[in-house]
């Protein structure tokens, strides 16, 4: 009895959160009772204790994952309340039909859909899953690689500059947009806490925080547009309220006056996917409202049973509006204010404003140097992979769509492309998009392993045809993750 009051004393002196340190507590006074009971109690079954056991370490690894590793309190910091952060223990929510049913009402229905899998995976395989919540990184992986994508990124800008525009084209679709999906991709798990070790707090002196904003700014650049405002505005609210019909519109997008995004996805979704509410953004020219939507004016041009025209729409309307980012990039630089969202505050309107003159002053050094072709190269590297036929737009266009189970009938808000180990290798990761909703501070070199931890709740095989998959999404489009089903 000694050694476990000795155990709550070391609990109370850690500064560690008070619904942590509460559940510590409940979990060490499980571990007396569930020896106790298998002594007293040698005729019930082993097995039940067993299961008990499996619970007990899935609810430490949950416990964990969700208030011990910097990837939380990373995501946390800009105040959105992130996914994994609001765990709670699965005998605290009421039982669905497939195990406990979270009820947070400040989460979609897709983003409960994902909470619901975690904690069926935790109770069943917590001890394999919860140390790599915990523990995994990708550090000294991504950081090579983010180091080797902006500098060939780089590099081959200045190439481009002695280049005939048809073989700027070449090299921007390989090997351009591969090192610009890698930056997409290591950025994005440095925003999720997954990029550096997680039980460091400082490095080299640097707060982990201030680290990871510096990284996420600068690592960045060289871009043509970049991905830098919508990782930081717009893609922790993504994983809350994907699918969402209030969220995930473009009038309440474009006119909202929250720092963060309701859904950053929904910017680009709109070009490929059907979605709820209404449209924007709206501008007073001439005191007159006038709606203007690139996306949706390229989604109407679509055709149902007509795929070769619809993906040529979603191209078209997709890359015009990002030469219009490139635009607005100047615009935001010389004036200090992004126009399209007039409502927010004046801390998101200066942060636009300070990345966008430092963005602009390393591609003004790029144009100086290689001339107008360095910016093609860019540009033409941050859009291809997006657009068919690159064989990751097929990961891309199906992140969230409406698939039915075959099974159960329910709709399926997320989905992941197995396409191999290669498609894997050129994607980083990026096409275990149902394992990262998952899991999401699961870095992006061990989100495969899931499939093995867990197989039961992923697809089997890894021969998906990417053509074939493209072939189908824009033959007739999808609600965006399960928007319009009546069950998921």
């Amino acid at each position: 009895m000694a050694q476990y009051q000795q155990q709550l004393q070391q609990w109370r002196r850690r500064r560690r959160h008070p619904l942590t340190r509460w559940l510590g507590c409940l979990l060490i006074a499980s571990s007396i009772a569930l020896p106790s009971a298998d002594c007293l109690c040698p005729a019930a079954s082993t097995a039940t204790v067993a299961r008990s056991r499996t619970r007990a370490a899935a609810l430490r690894s949950s416990a964990s994952s969700s208030f011990d590793v910097p990837a939380a309190a990373a995501a946390s910091a800009a105040g959105i309340d992130v996914p994994e952060s609001t765990e709670s223990s699965p005998s605290s929510a009421p039982a669905g039909r497939d195990g406990p049913r979270s009820r947070n009402p400040s989460h979609s229905r897709a983003a409960r859909w994902h909470k619901d899998r975690r904690r069926r995976m935790l109770l069943k395989y917590g001890d394999r899953i919860g140390p790599l919540e915990r523990d995994a990184s990708s550090h000294a992986l991504a950081l090579s690689l983010l180091c080797l994508s902006n500098a060939s990124l780089f590099a081959f800008s200045l190439l481009s500059g002695k280049l005939h525009p048809l073989r700027v084209t070449l090299l921007a679709l390989f090997p351009g947009s591969m090192f610009s999906l890698w930056t997409l991709q290591i950025l994005h798990d440095l925003l999720h806490g997954s990029l550096l070790k997680k039980r460091r707090r400082t490095f080299l002196g640097v707060r982990r925080k201030d680290l990871q904003d510096l990284l996420l700014f600068w690592g960045s650049m060289p871009s043509a547009f970049g991905y830098y405002l919508y990782l930081k505005y717009g893609h922790l609210t993504h994983h809350k309220s994907l699918g969402d019909e209030r969220s995930a519109s473009l009038k309440q997008l474009f006119e909202s006056d929250q720092k963060e995004f309701e859904d950053g996805d929904v910017l680009f979704v709109a070009h490929r996917m059907k979605l709820k509410g209404e449209v924007g953004p709206t501008f007073n020219i001439g005191g007159k409202d006038i709606t203007m939507s690139i996306s949706k004016t390229g989604f109407d041009a679509w055709r149902e049973g007509r795929p070769i025209r619809n993906a040529c729409a979603f191209a078209s309307s997709f890359m015009y509006e990002r030469g219009m980012l490139v635009v607005n990039d100047l615009v935001v630089a010389a004036t200090g204010r992004n126009y399209f969202f007039p409502n927010k505050p004046k801390e998101f309107h200066d942060e636009c404003a300070k990345y966008c003159r430092c963005a602009v002053a390393v591609r003004a050094l790029l144009w100086k140097l290689a001339g107008w072709k360095s910016m093609l190269f860019l540009f033409l590297s941050e859009t291809l992979w997006s657009i068919p036929p690159h064989p990751a737009c097929a990961m891309f266009v199906t992140n969230h769509g409406s698939n039915v189970d075959e099974d159960s009938g329910n709709c399926v808000p997320s989905s992941s492309t197995y396409a191999g180990r290669w498609y894997s290798v050129f994607t980083l990761g990026t096409n275990y998009h149902c394992e990262h909703h998952d899991f999401p501070t699961i870095p992006l070199h061990r989100l495969g392993e899931l499939r093995k931890i867990a197989p039961e709740f992923y697809p089997e095989g890894s021969r998906d045809n990417v053509f074939r998959i493209m072939r189908k999404v824009f033959a007739k489009p999808e609600f965006y993750a399960c928007m319009d089903a009546a069950s998921l």
